[in-house]
Formats: C-alpha cells, sequence, structure tokens
C-alpha cells in the first residue's frame, strides 16, 4: 500500500495547493489553508488508472434512447410540483433555507405519508426524543402505519454509510448536511472540505445503489447556501425554502432541477399541526374588506408558471427628517427607487420630500416585472389618499420612458383575476394586440403610459 499523501485546502473558496500558502490565489484570504490526509493509491490501481482496463465504448447521440424517469410519489401535490412530479430514482436533493423556517417540519412531515418504502431518516442535529415529539404535533404523526421509518442520530459518514448498506433504504434524509463529517478529512464538520468530501461520498452512494438522498443545508447571512459553490453543482436538484418567520406562508422554490423545470414553485401555510398547502394562495393573500383604504392595489403576478393575485401596500407620508425613507418589504428596493423616479419625471408627482414605504401582503417575496404598475399605483392611491376600487386589478411592467411594457402570460392572468371575481384589469397594450378579449367576462383596459393607468383608476 502506497503511504497517505497530504494536501491543503483553502477554508474560504476551497482552493487546493500541494503547500501551504499564507494567501489563497483564489479568493485572497489569508492563514485558511488547512492540511488533509489523501489515501494512497496501490500499485494495481495505479496500473488500472494507466489503462491496463478496457477503455470505455463511445456512443452516438441518435444511438440513446431515452425514456421516462419511474418518479417517487411524495404524497404531497407542492412538492411534486417543484421536483418535476416526484423524486427521481438516485438522484439527490438539495434543501436550504433559513434557520427556524420548516425544513425539517417540511420532510418529517412529507415521509410521514410515506407508508409504502424504505425509509432512513439521518439526525446530526437533533436527537430521537426531539424527532418523536415533532412527529406527534404533525397530523399523522402517532400512527401505526410508520413502522417504515428508522432514526439514527449519527455525524460520522462512515457510520452512515454502514447503515445505509445494511438496512438498504429506499430514501434517505440527511438532516443536515453540515453536521456530517468524515474520518478522511482532518477538519471540523461544517468547514468547506467536509461539506464537499461528504456529499461527494452520498452522490457515490446513491447513482450506485439508485436510493434518492434529500440534503438539507443551511444557508449563510447573505442567504446563499452554505458550503463549497461545488455542492450545488454535484446534487441534481437545489430547492429553496423561503419565507418569513413572523408570517405564516412558505414558499418552496427551484433554483435548479435537473429533471424538472427550475420555473415551479410551492406554497405552503404555517400551521400548529405542520405545513398546508396552499392550492390557491390568490383567495389567501388578498384582503377581504379593501372598501375604503387608500395605498392598496391588486396586481396579478406570475410566479413560476403558477398565477396569482398579490396585494400591494403603499404609505406615503413626509418626511419627519432631512431624507426621506425608501423601504420595500417583499419587493427589490433599487427597482422601488427606479419607479419613483419615473413617477416624478414622466408624471408629475413630487415625492422627493416624501417618505415611501411598500409591502407585499402575507410575507411573500415577488420578483415579477408586472408589479411595477400596481406599486406606482399603490404609492399615488396612497400620497393623494384616494382609494382604488375594489374590484379593479392590474399588471404591466414599466420603462425608463413611462411606458407600460407587455408581460408574458398574459391570458392566464386576466383568468385569475376573472376567477376571482374581478371585474376591471389593466393590461399593457402590446398584449391585448391579436388577443380575443370578448372570450373574458371582465372588462379589460389596455394602456401604452402610465398616464393612462393613473386616469383609469383616479379620473
Amino acid at each position: 500500500m502506497a503511504k497517505d499523501k497530504t494536501a491543503y485546502v483553502c477554508s474560504n473558496c476551497g482552493q487546493e495547493s500541494s503547500k501551504w500558502l499564507g494567501k489563497c490565489p483564489s479568493c485572497g484570504q489569508w492563514n485558511t489553508f488547512r492540511e488533509i490526509r489523501i489515501a494512497g493509491t496501490s500499485a494495481k490501481a495505479t496500473l488500472t488508472a494507466m489503462g491496463q482496463r478496457n477503455a470505455p465504448r463511445t456512443q452516438k447521440l441518435r444511438e440513446i434512447t431515452t425514456k421516462d424517469e419511474p418518479r417517487l410519489d411524495m404524497h404531497d401535490n407542492e412538492f411534486n410540483r417543484v421536483l418535476g412530479g416526484g423524486l427521481v430514482k438516485g438522484c439527490i436533493v438539495l434543501l436550504g433555507g433559513e434557520p427556524g423556517i420548516g425544513k425539517s417540519t417540511l420532510t418529517l412531515q412529507t415521509i410521514l405519508n410515506l407508508n409504502d418504502i424504505r425509509i432512513l431518516y439521518v439526525s446530526g442535529e437533533e436527537s430521537a426524543h426531539q424527532l418523536k415529539m415533532r412527529a406527534e404535533r404533525l397530523k399523522g404523526g402517532c400512527n401505526e402505519s410508520n413502522e417504515n421509518i428508522d432514526i439514527i442520530c449519527e455525524n460520522s459518514l462512515e457510520n452512515i454509510l454502514s447503515i445505509m448498506n445494511d438496512t438498504h433504504p429506499e430514501l434517505v434524509i440527511i438532516d443536515s448536511i453540515q453536521t456530517i463529517a468524515t474520518d478522511d478529512v482532518d477538519s471540523s464538520p461544517g468547514s468547506l472540505t467536509q461539506v464537499r468530501e461528504c456529499a461527494a461520498a452520498l452522490l457515490r452512494y446513491a447513482k450506485t445503489s439508485g436510493t434518492p438522498i434529500i440534503l438539507i443545508g443551511h444557508i449563510t447571512k447573505d442567504g446563499s447556501i452554505a458550503g463549497p459553490k461545488i455542492l450545488e453543482h454535484i446534487v441534481d436538484t437545489v430547492i429553496q425554502f423561503e419565507g418569513d418567520q413572523h408570517h405564516m406562508y412558505r414558499i418552496l422554490r427551484s433554483i435548479k432541477n435537473r429533471f424538472g423545470s427550475t420555473s415551479e414553485l410551492g406554497i405552503y401555510e404555517m400551521q400548529q399541526t405542520g405545513l398546508r398547502q396552499v392550492s390557491n394562495p390568490s383567495e389567501l393573500l388578498l384582503t377581504q374588506d379593501r372598501e375604503g383604504m387608500s395605498g392598496l392595489t391588486i396586481s396579478a403576478a406570475i410566479e413560476g408558471v403558477r398565477p396569482f393575485l398579490v396585494e400591494t401596500q403603499a404609505l406615503v407620508s413626509t418626511a419627519a427628517y432631512g431624507t426621506p425613507q425608501r423601504s420595500a418589504t417583499g419587493f427589490d428596493q433599487r427597482r422601488l427607487n427606479m419607479l419613483l423616479a419615473v413617477l416624478e419625471k414622466r408624471v408629475g408627482f413630487k415625492l422627493i420630500q416624501k417618505d415611501v414605504f411598500i409591502n407585499i401582503a402575507g410575507g411573500l417575496r415577488v420578483t415579477d416585472m408586472a408589479m411595477d404598475l400596481s406599486i406606482l399605483a399603490a404609492v399615488i392611491s396612497s400620497n393623494i389618499d384616494i382609494p382604488v376600487e375594489s374590484g379593479w386589478c392590474m399588471c404591466g411592467e414599466v420603462g425608463l420612458s413611462g411606458e407600460v411594457r407587455p408581460v408574458n402570460r398574459i391570458e392566464q392572468r386576466i383568468a385569475e383575476a376573472e376567477k376571482l371575481g374581478f371585474t376591471d384589469i389593466i393590461i399593457p397594450k402590446n398584449n391585448a394586440t391579436g388577443m380575443n378579449i370578448k372570450r373574458f367576462h371582465i372588462n379589460i383596459h389596455p394602456v401604452r403610459k402610465v398616464e393612462e393607468a393613473l386616469k383609469l383608476l383616479f379620473g
């Protein structure tokens, strides 16, 4: 057997070096290189690597046959939608989110409904007693049909792989990947090297055994998943669980998916008994009684491929200090500043001495550009203290010259507004070109500029 070799890896970015360096040439950080051991290769393995085995056979692209991958039904419509129809055999999924957002609750609630497969739940953070208490709080957590779930509280990768080889589970949950450590790496759990090596070992097990694995991951203070960036590259699917701990709604968003679309998202409502699937989020995100309230507008938004109506709240008040405040919750702060500049330059509303606060109701964060028109309408409504009529909603992207630009999936937005009983909707004029407006039972008002939309709303 050859002797083990040593290498040095930057704990900040994962850069490798054959010798210790004071400053990392990749990220520029000082004193971040840590020594790791690399298992030596035997002479037989070296000869094999040099070519004493059959070379892999190439295939023509036209000769490769494709088929639909068999998927594991998670018995959760929102989860299945984000995954692209369910878990693919041998895939590895990374689920990230802020502390306390409900990652462990989502996974435990999901596997409690899977009674026909053998599941291994590896907990590196909680004890078995804590998991049992959480399961009792969830619906269906205390029935006799959950004999297929095995719980293990372990942090050693070698022990986990040994148990997986002995029990042969059909689904594995790792909670969380930052708490797992391997003896082959001489660093603390959660370091970049440990996360990378443990994830690579679990990936090899998933691909060779065909067992799907769900990795729960922490995120850093800037919102990205903790660990090396290669962690997101080696997994098949990256899912982000978003939301505000002080609000009841959670969004399950797909960032990367090799077996489905990344435009899907799932919406949940946090309750005492766990997470409830929200099949029609529009009805829950709208205030039932909006009569006489200024600064409230309704926007027909699209997140992924799902249309839903979002309530936009605005408050405009005289600045108490010399510098006016600009604050946005659930909306891009920089885009709000741009829209206010358009409002002042193109429409003529002077807001330079006013504080402007924007909030997306329900604690959601919406990135749809079609929210622009409703943001401006809410600001004007609060500024002049005139409410928008309750039967009106709108959608449209606003350009720098004050024009209302077209948006995608306009017919789905109109149909969603019509389904919820709205009487009028404002859309970009270019979207109305070539569209059969008569087939809708809602009054459609195409506009070309912001001024036209404001005249329709406020006269």
